[in-house]
């Protein structure tokens, strides 16, 4: 990761816990020097006093990108410390769930860069995928400064409207937690069918993760991969004559469960 101006008039990282190490640690292995990093959190890891960047120092009076990775509920307490940096030239990117760019204006100044980051999970070993979405002040350098810093936990999307982000909530960043539950799900359904509970668990998580990378490096359409692999009249077929039903497959579940995990965002938004 190679920018100048954030080498230069450094990168705050507010908040350390396993996103803001995920994504430092993501920094630091594509070359951006520690000396330009500055952490705050109050519990700073082991591994995070091993990478030398500065933590708990006096923070740079203006600095390029301040990324917000505290727990939501700490948002109120935390980000008017940094309030003198407000209506400058300093990008706040949060990746904090169910705040939105409002508050940072309101607390920070009108005037203030701000770009809403939605990551996952997946960011911890860099297969995670982030939506960002920028006030007018941030513009196209915000945007672009952003998705450089993100990109190095997983795939950037950019979306055309804050409210967008209750969607992408719903779909990608709950997202993982349905496929954990998709593998254990398949898993006792092996053991139901006669297998030992670790070599179920081990076929499932194997068969999941496998589908997964070839759905992501065929550059095939999911419904055509679909159909590769599912032969008239077979067992194949069988199975998803199940999950596919109307009624109670998965047409009719997973619309459900993202929009209950998108209405949840919503209402998380408005406090």
């Amino acid at each position: 990761m190679e920018d100048s101006r954030i080498a230069q008039s450094g990168l705050v990282l507010l908040g350390c816990g396993k996103m803001g190490s995920a994504m430092l640690e993501g920094w630091l292995a594509r070359g951006f020097p520690a000396t330009s990093v500055w952490v705050n959190d109050p519990f700073p890891s082991d591994w995070l006093k091993q990478t030398g960047v500065h933590i708990n120092d006096a923070l740079p009076e203006a600095p390029a990108i301040v990324l917000v990775a505290v727990k939501p509920q700490m948002m109120a307490e935390a980000l008017p410390t940094l309030a003198q940096m407000g209506n400058g030239e300093t990008l706040f990117v949060s990746v904090a769930a169910g705040t939105p760019i409002s508050f940072f204006e309101t607390t920070l100044g009108a005037q203030t860069p701000v770009v809403r980051a939605m990551p996952n999970t997946p960011a911890a070993i860099s297969q995670g995928i982030t939506a960002i979405v920028g006030n007018v002040r941030a513009g196209a350098q915000g945007l672009d400064e952003a998705e450089l810093l993100l990109s190095a936990v997983g795939e950037v999307v950019r979306l055309s409207e804050e409210a967008q982000i209750d969607a992408v909530t719903g779909l990608s960043g709950s997202g993982p937690a349905y496929v954990f539950h998709m593998i254990e799900t398949m898993a006792a359904a092996g053991v139901a069918q006669g297998l030992p509970e670790d070599m179920a668990l081990q076929l499932a998580r194997a068969t999941v993760a496998g589908a997964g990378a070839l759905a992501q490096q065929s550059g095939e359409d999911p419904a055509q991969l679909r159909i590769n692999v599912t032969s008239p009249n077979g067992t194949t077929q069988a199975a998803l004559e199940v999950l596919m039903n109307a009624e109670d497959g998965f047409p009719a579940l997973l619309p459900r469960a993202v929009a209950a995990a998108a209405d949840r965002s919503r209402e998380l938004a408005r406090g």
